[in-house]
């Protein structure tokens, strides 16, 4: 798991939580245990990996919803929070979706935009993808102005709006997204017996795209590729591909919501990947947990394949980078789904969403995510 910054060459101003146990105080001083520092602006978020005893795993996976709770304050955002954990692997603490209709109280209702939608709490992530009929892929938006601007961009608002499209190099990277992903609709042509999909491929291909610009585009440019560019075309005449021609718009593919930290610089992603890792359910800082983003997007394929109830359709969906990681290794069984930051998708890159852990890449180590990217 991850850190912002080890403490181990830090000074330690003022820690938000204290237990009032002088051996638990030790454990802190010590970084042994878990604990949320806090830190002057001169130290920012960083990713880091440390080596601890996991005996105080189970301890503060009790205490953290109180942690969160504390460190999500809005005061909190313009600080660094540090986050420790163990370095083994996260223990797999899914089970069965269990949604209720609660809906996550702010701190502080000034601070959050009444257009902005109030969190639903998803105690669990929900059960395994059942077996789908057609075939799936995930393609993930080019470069956006938001990537340039080094901003995350996840409100509401943004759905069915231009702003922060593709730009120049966007559009591009889309348009050469067609290449790869031909050739992924090739090699489930050629084999045609998927374990997943039992039912002969009709050869027909559709796009459907999260709604916000920078996604919508992505899919017609794609689809532009697929028709446009020489040598591309030639290989779907080839292949006898027909592409339908619309971009279907499906709100359960947008952006994963990042609640306070939206509009903020990329590095606040630290403030949440770290603690996805060992708890999917978490929504500090007003975030949309890794548990509800699996439980949309298991709704949302799961309708999109209700759709098409022949089978053997090729289905491309069009999303972004937390949403499609996320959905990868749901779809393909990981134990701890919260581990997705591991399997990062560039922009315009395309993958074949696979059924089992062994369709995965080689997970990458957390890195904070760079600027234009």
């Amino acid at each position: 798991m991850w850190v912002f910054r080890s403490l181990e060459h830090q000074k330690y101003p003022k820690y938000l939580f204290s237990s009032g146990n002088s051996s638990f105080a030790s454990r802190i001083s010590s970084n042994r245990g878990w604990y949320f520092g806090h830190f002057e602006e001169e130290f920012p978020p960083t990713f880091h990996q440390p080596t601890i005893s996991p005996h105080h795993r189970s301890t503060m996976r009790s205490l953290l919803p109180v942690l969160i709770a504390i460190v999500s304050r809005p005061r909190c955002i313009r600080s660094a929070a540090a986050f420790v954990s163990t370095t083994s692997p996260a223990q797999h603490i899914g089970r069965q979706a269990m949604i209720t209709t609660r809906r996550r109280s702010t701190l502080n209702s000034a601070t959050v935009n009444p257009q902005e939608p109030t969190i639903p709490i998803v105690d669990s992530m929900p059960p395994r993808l059942p077996p789908l009929n057609n075939y799936y892929y995930l393609l993930r938006h080019g470069q956006s102005t938001a990537n340039v601007e080094g901003i995350i961009s996840s409100a509401r608002s943004l759905a069915g709006s231009t702003k922060h499209g593709l730009t120049i190099l966007g559009e591009e990277q889309g348009r050469t997204s067609a290449g790869d992903l031909v050739e992924l609709i090739a090699q489930d042509l050629s084999s045609n017996n998927s374990k997943e999909v039992e039912v002969e491929s009709t050869k027909k291909v559709y796009f459907y795209s999260s709604p916000f610009a920078r996604a919508k585009e992505t899919a017609y440019a794609c689809m532009e590729g697929l028709n446009e560019d020489e040598k591309v075309a030639a290989r779907v005449m080839e292949l006898g591909l027909n592409v339908h021609g619309e971009v279907t718009l499906e709100d359960g593919l947008m952006e994963r919501y990042f609640g306070r930290l939206d509009g903020k610089e990329l590095s606040t992603y630290a403030y949440v990947w770290p603690v996805d890792s060992f708890m999917p359910t978490h929504t500090a800082f007003d975030v949309e947990s890794v548990a509800a983003v699996s439980t949309r997007i298991r709704a949302a394929i799961l309708a999109i394949d209700a759709q098409h109830p022949n089978g053997g359709d090729h289905i491309v969906l069009t999303s972004h980078a937390d949403v499609l990681q996320i959905t990868q290794v749901y779809a393909a069984g990981l134990n701890n789904v919260g581990m997705f930051s591991s399997y990062r998708f560039g922009n315009g890159e395309v993958r074949r969403m696979g059924r089992d852990v062994a369709s995965l890449p080689e997970p990458v180590p957390l890195e904070p995510p760079k600027r234009g990217q």
